[in-house]
Order: C-alpha cells, then structure tokens, then sequence
C-alpha cells in the first residue's frame, strides 16, 4: 500500500510539473489589431494620422480660446475647455500607439504597458461620460433655474465638479483594471483589438475569465446607462420649461444653448453603446467597431463645439483679429 501510494503522489506530482511547463506565462501581448487588413493598412494611418491631428488642433484651439478670452470664464466654458482636455488625454493614450503598430511589424507592448493603457483610457473614458453630464446639468440649472443660477453654479462648485468627475472615473478604472490584471495571463498572446481593449484582454487570463470579465461589463454598462439616464432625465425637465416660454425667440434661444452638447451626447454614447452592449464578437470584428468611439467620437466633439457656437467663434476672430493687426 506504501508503495502504490508513493507512486500515485509521483505520478500527481509529475502531472502538476508537466501542467506548469506547458503553461506559458505572458510578459508582453501582441496587438493583432489591422493587422487582419493589411491591404488597407497605409490608407488607415493616413486617414487616423490626419484626423488625429485635427483632433488635437480643435481641443487645443477650444482651451486656449477659454482661456485667454475673459467672455468665456463661465462654467459651461470651463467643463467644456476641461472636456477638451480629457479627451486630449483620451486620444493620447491610444491613437500614437495605434499609428506605431500600423506602420511598423512590432506589435507588442508589455503587459505593465496595457495595464497602463487600460488605466487611463477606462478613467478618461468615464470622465468624458460624467462631465458631459455636469455639462447637461449647468444646462438644466441655467434654464430651468436662471434667478438662482449664479448662486448655484460658482467657480468653486464647478471646480469641485470637475475635481470629482476625474475622481469618479479614475476611481472606476482603477477597480476594472485590478479585477484584470489581478491574475496572470497564458499564451497565446494575441489581443484581438488595436489597443488593450478590456474585454480582450481578460480573455487571456490563465483562470476562467467568464466573471470577471461579467463584472468589469456590468461596472462600465452601468456607468454608461447611468450617465445617459441622467442626461436624459435633465433634458425632460429642460424640455418642459422650454416649452413654457411664450416667445419663439426665447425658446430658440434656449435650444440652440444645448444643441451642441445634445448632438455631442447622441455621438458620443451612441458609438460607446454599440461596443458594450452588442453581442459576442467574431475574430477581428471589434476592430472596426471601436473605430468610431476611439477616433471619430473624439475628432467630431471639438468640431461641433466650435463651428455650432457663437461664442466660440466670436473669441476666435478676436483673436485673430489681435495677431493680423
């Protein structure tokens, strides 16, 4: 019996080693990404590279523009100048990193790197989502309380806004990235997406992914459905009091103060909406999807911020006119 005993625990022993060699511990992940389109390839990072240096020209013009023109030191302004600079950040830890593998053969980045890259693109991305919502809440105060709107909406109230808009999404990032990368992760190494994407890297977990990859989708669905509800909910009641103004100048002039950051809202949770809540991808097909979420959501929002709002443009030609002159 001693012997039989000795030599089950040898075989069990063996097995365990054996289960150990075979498991290949990641220390970098390879960007599938477009890869899968190579015929195409040249033609994305033209087109990306153009797109992404107007984004950075729009959000650049949009901060200096809120801060040299002393008109627009008003709280829809400064969650505006402050949602340009997010989104800044946004693009930055994605789109140079994307122009790179496109260009060249080496696709990898270091497992530290994606957890990186997922920190702050998680974080940016919900900081987006709720100072979009601040801004549909200064509108809501701005219209449907005017008398009271000085007193509500302070320099200070609108900093601590914003100083807990970065918070709250940084806080949210910070639990999904250490739900991820709280366990190690086995070959192969192949992140089916142009960036660390946390639905394809969870995946490469060397545990069953399956929960975690549930609750990571349920905390950033909720954070999303959360923000739109509430946008949604400002908007009825801005809606109802519109409707009350007697004269059809005021209520225009009402409406044309929220269209941007309405046409904004539709974008950018309508693109997000269809990554999170679609159904399982295919091989690639997150790709493409992300697209417009990662680079046009983002090239779109300074855009219609600027050429849909007159005061924007009225700061820009006094600035112009100050350097012909």
């Amino acid at each position: 019996m001693d012997s039989w005993n000795f030599i089950c625990c040898f075989f069990q022993i063996e097995g365990i080693q054996t289960m150990q060699i075979n498991k290949t511990i990641v220390k970098e992940f390879i960007l599938v990404g477009f890869s899968l389109y190579p015929d195409i390839q040249i033609l994305l990072s033209v087109i990306f590279c153009c797109l992404y240096l107007l984004t950075l020209m729009g959000n650049l013009i949009i901060m200096g523009l809120t801060w040299v023109d002393r008109a627009l030191h008003t709280p829809m302004y400064i969650f505006l100048s402050v949602l340009s600079f997010s989104e800044t950040c946004y693009t930055l830890s994605i789109i140079p990193k994307m122009l790179a593998d496109i260009l060249t053969e080496n696709r990898s980045i270091s497992v530290i790197g994606c957890g990186l890259q997922m920190y702050f693109f998680l974080g940016l991305g919900g900081t987006n989502c709720i100072i979009l919502t601040l801004m549909g809440y200064d509108r809501f105060l701005a219209i449907c309380n005017p008398l009271r709107y000085s007193l509500l909406m302070t320099n200070i109230v609108c900093g601590q806004l914003v100083a807990s808009a970065w918070a709250a999404g940084f806080f949210i990032s910070l639990i999904e990235t250490a739900l991820i990368f709280g366990d190690f992760f086995c070959s192969p190494n192949l992140v089916k997406h142009f960036f660390c994407h946390m639905r394809a890297v969870v995946r490469l977990s060397c545990l069953d992914s399956s929960l975690i990859e549930f609750i990571v989708t349920l905390i950033s669905v909720s954070g999303l459905l959360g923000t739109f509800l509430l946008i949604i909910l400002t908007y009825v009641f801005i809606l109802s009091t519109v409707l009350r103004i007697p004269s059809a100048e005021g209520k225009q002039k009402a409406f044309s103060t929220c269209a941007s950051h309405l046409t904004v809202v539709i974008i950018h949770f309508g693109f997000a909406s269809i990554v999170y809540l679609k159904p399982e991808a295919s091989w690639g097909d997150d790709t493409l999807i992300a697209v417009p979420y990662t680079v046009i959501t983002p090239f779109l929002s300074p855009l219609i911020f600027s050429l849909r709002n007159k005061d924007m443009k009225n700061a820009f030609r006094k600035v112009v006119g100050k350097i012909i002159i």
